[in-house]
């Protein structure tokens, strides 16, 4: 554990995709050594601080590295309520590439030399951590973004096609039609609106969006962690993106999507299986030299 205090700042703000403003914390031990960067990428329905994300933030921090983590720009959150999901028109205007934008434009934000934490920060070794959804951002954006250097993704996509990947052609029809459908969030149980805009995204960047195409494209050091007990994403996908990256790192857990947290999430530590998947990711980023 590095000897300085550890720096928790909350809540900065910084623009994304379309301007729209986005929040984001920062964990480190202030003592003016160049650290290598996280930045975490949330999921579908997820924010930076779901299931106390801090704790997790620490567990990085403490083992030397500079942690990051945002709420991207059209999750639903605002800068005043930035764990609820209170301005539906601008998540069912998020899609795939408003996303990769949103993680471009913060990894620019921390590879800044005035920026006020600049002496913290190695901007050469720039690690995207990216969870369900977000471990496909991760992924596509390292394939397109020669600033990132490793990726590690927990309980990853295989394809940009949450939540209607598995729609009917009736279905995919009535959305058309409509201009928008609905899905519920099990946790709060808001119908959540998404817009048709999210498929034609997809459609018109199909080569841009290819997880399988981006991550046999990469060649820095990649892990890729998943629970056998995962309802929200298949353990096959994992499977499936073994054998497309067969020389990546891989983690296995008995666990779920989110490795056994919850939101909200009171308890003083981490589950069992979060804590493990975290050693999983410090060793293999030091085995890496970072």
């Amino acid at each position: 554990m590095p000897s300085s205090s550890m720096k928790v700042i909350k809540n900065l703000q910084l623009a994304g995709a379309e301007g729209r403003i986005m929040l984001y914390d920062l964990h480190f031990y202030q003592n003016e050594q160049p650290k290598a960067v996280i930045l975490y990428i949330h999921g579908f329905n997820g924010f930076k601080d779901w299931g106390n994300f801090d704790l997790i933030a620490e567990q990085f921090a403490m083992h030397g590295f500079f942690f990051v983590k945002m709420n991207l720009s059209h999750n639903g959150t605002t800068i005043t309520q930035p764990e609820d999901f209170a301005d539906l028109q601008a998540y069912s205007r998020n899609n795939y590439s408003k996303e990769l934008d949103d993680t471009a434009k913060m990894i620019t934000m921390i590879c800044n030399p005035v920026s006020s934490f600049a002496l913290e920060i190695d901007r050469e070794r720039i690690i995207l951590l990216g969870h369900s959804r977000g471990g496909g951002i991760a992924i596509l954006q390292a394939s397109l973004d020669v600033r990132v250097k490793a990726v590690i993704t927990w309980a990853s996509v295989a394809a940009c096609k949450p939540p209607w990947g598995n729609w009917s052609v009736e279905k995919m029809k009535n959305w058309k039609d409509q201009g928008v459908d609905f899905i519920e969030n099990k946790r709060t149980h808001q119908q959540m609106p998404l817009a048709y805009q999210l498929y034609e995204d997809f459609e018109q960047n199909a080569e841009k969006l290819n997880i399988k195409r981006a991550l046999q494209h990469l060649k820095i050091p990649i892990q890729l962690c998943h629970g056998t007990a995962d309802e929200a994403v298949p353990f096959s996908a994992f499977l499936q993106m073994q054998l497309w990256k067969a020389d990546a790192s891989f983690v296995v857990l008995d666990s779920n999507h989110v490795f056994d947290r919850k939101h909200p999430y009171t308890a003083p530590t981490l589950p069992a299986a979060c804590l493990k998947v975290i050693g999983e990711n410090i060793a293999f980023l030091k085995k890496n030299s970072f």
